[in-house]
């Protein structure tokens, strides 16, 4: 077994540990929602995460500090709102959607690209497209096109999010660390949960009971469930994504991105396990064509890169 061969099983190992994690700590948002609101929700977990962060970067001598601070910001603030678009929408939605929604990013990066940048769009790159919104809406249904809820489309805006924050990444962020932008990112999820809660303060809202007043809750007094969850939150995802670093560390990024899809059953399974919630079958094929479309992407800039070589 060649070390080459080696290193890609572990970031295989690497990458299905985070998958599983994050798909299991995600679906316990629902028991967040329940009981305390989004923005108290990200700015308890920005806290958290922040306060373990800083317990590492010392312990490892990682500098935080950006090389870049308006481009590490604007990146922040994109990817930032993705995410709380993201979480917002698992109060309402099955984790396995939510996720399918939010992987549609690398079809956004795309076109984003193609019309924003110029890049010119292979035939295979048109088709992967073509394929992953045939996906979108098998797994988004019919609800989401007839207006019958508008929580239905949360994820494919976060994807969209998500995409010009993965596009700013490459374009403006390339000499910053990866802890760098982890920080960035967690403390403009924690900025826009402040000034939601302070906005919820300042003109509260009517807000239903249970997870159906996540968005429009403001602070509440909450219980040691709520925070033992967040503290699960808060370090479910500095350990998930410090995996995922490593495995794009120690293979090639082509393979560790094709591979990050797993997330989508990961996901699956454990709303399986933990609430016995079930996928139809269009939604489960949605989600393949999703998986397919993004692995076409990521195998076409591999294989462009190889020619260039």
């Amino acid at each position: 077994m060649t070390l080459t061969q080696d290193r890609t099983l572990a970031a295989t190992g690497l990458i299905c540990a985070y998958a599983g994690l994050i798909g299991f700590t995600d679906n316990y948002v629902r028991v967040i929602a329940a009981e305390a609101g989004l923005w108290q929700f990200h700015a308890t977990r920005t806290a958290m995460a922040m306060g373990l962060l800083a317990v590492v970067a010392v312990v490892l001598g990682w500098r935080l500090r950006p090389v870049r601070l308006g481009a590490v910001l604007a990146r922040s603030a994109l990817h930032g709102a993705a995410m709380v678009i993201y979480f917002g929408a698992l109060a309402f939605l099955p984790v396995a959607l939510v996720a399918a929604g939010l992987f549609t990013s690398p079809i956004f990066v795309l076109l984003i690209s193609r019309f924003a940048f110029g890049h010119a769009i292979g035939p295979v790159r048109i088709a992967a497209v073509a394929l992953g919104f045939c996906g979108v809406i098998l797994v988004l249904g019919p609800e989401a096109f007839a207006g019958a809820s508008f929580a239905a489309v949360l994820p494919i805006l976060a994807g969209v999010l998500y995409a010009m924050g993965n596009i700013a990444t490459r374009e403006w962020c390339a000499e910053e660390a990866a802890q760098t932008l982890l920080a960035g990112f967690f403390l403009a999820l924690g900025l826009i949960g402040l000034i939601g809660m302070a906005a919820l303060w300042l003109w509260p809202l009517s807000v239903p009971e249970g997870a159906a007043g996540f968005l429009q809750r403001g602070a509440v007094w909450a219980s040691g469930s709520f925070y033992f969850w967040t503290f699960v939150q808060a370090a479910g995802s500095l350990l998930g994504v410090g995996l995922m670093i490593r495995a794009y560390q120690i293979t090639e990024a082509s393979r560790a991105s094709v591979l990050e899809y797993v997330i989508l059953p990961a996901s699956a399974i454990w709303s399986y396990v933990i609430w016995g919630q079930q996928l139809k079958p269009l939604e489960i094929a949605g989600m393949v064509l999703i998986v397919a479309a993004g692995s076409m992407i990521a195998l076409r800039a591999k294989t462009a890169e190889v020619a260039a070589a």
